[in-house]
């Protein structure tokens, strides 16, 4: 099967040739990756340029979202059949890539998570991001029947019906919570896999306290509006 590995990028100097590295090191040549470079203000575009390496620079920042479902598009016009999420900030581990491939290679999966909290080992985030995190888990159970514990988690793997999906449709502010209740209310099979995380390497992370506090209220909202529109769009259908 054909791999790509999507790294959205926005200002990762300091960490993205680690990045690359790790997950040439740690994948079989089968898997490739893009770097989406987000309009970075730092040195990042020239750090890849340098490097020779495989990105897309956007010539308007997208945000996380439209960086991801740039990827995304990437590999369905590529003919990709599974593409993997993968930050790059240094904190996702490349070992874990083919624990993340194995259950859709398998039949046994649409959408694989890589998850902090099945064995509890190595980073776990601050004690209020994982309030937060068990809330938003707890929430889209709620909404869609889908126990899906590390909600947050930006190491992801998809099969190509996702591809699809991502590719025309994908959350753009803080989408991995969405994308869950999306691939859920979809029917698609979900599974977690145990993954260790790092903390960030090197770069300053956007999300602080009190924007933690907003970014839950916010994606509490967004996840309710988009089951209550779901939900008037199936009816429309019928």
């Amino acid at each position: 099967m054909k791999v790509l590995v999507i790294v959205p990028a926005y200002n990762e100097e300091q960490n993205i040739l680690k990045t690359i590295r790790d997950i040439q090191k740690s994948g079989p040549e089968s898997i490739q990756y893009l770097v989406i470079n987000d309009c970075s203000t730092d040195k990042t575009k020239s750090v890849l340029r340098q490097a020779e390496a495989n990105y897309l620079d956007l010539p308007i920042n997208l945000g996380i979202g439209g960086g991801v479902q740039t990827g995304y598009r990437y590999a369905l016009e590529y003919g990709y059949d599974i593409a993997i999420q993968f930050d790059g900030d240094g904190q996702h581990d490349a070992q874990y890539l083919q624990d993340l491939i194995a259950p859709i290679e398998r039949g046994e999966a649409d959408v694989v998570i890589g998850s902090r909290f099945l064995e509890k080992e190595g980073f776990q985030s601050t004690g209020l991001r994982r309030l937060g995190i068990n809330f938003l888990s707890g929430l889209i159970h709620l909404l869609c029947g889908v126990k899906v514990r590390d909600v947050t988690s930006g190491m992801r793997a998809v099969n190509r019906s996702m591809i699809e999906r991502f590719a025309a449709d994908y959350a753009q502010d803080y989408p991995e919570p969405e994308a869950i209740l999306a691939a859920g209310l979809a029917g698609a099979k979900i599974v977690e896999v145990p993954v260790q995380m790092r903390e960030r390497q090197g770069g300053v992370s956007s999300i602080n306290p009190v924007r933690s506090v907003y970014y839950m209220i916010k994606v509490s909202l967004a996840l309710i509006l988009f089951r209550l529109m779901y939900g008037r769009e199936a009816k429309n259908d019928q």
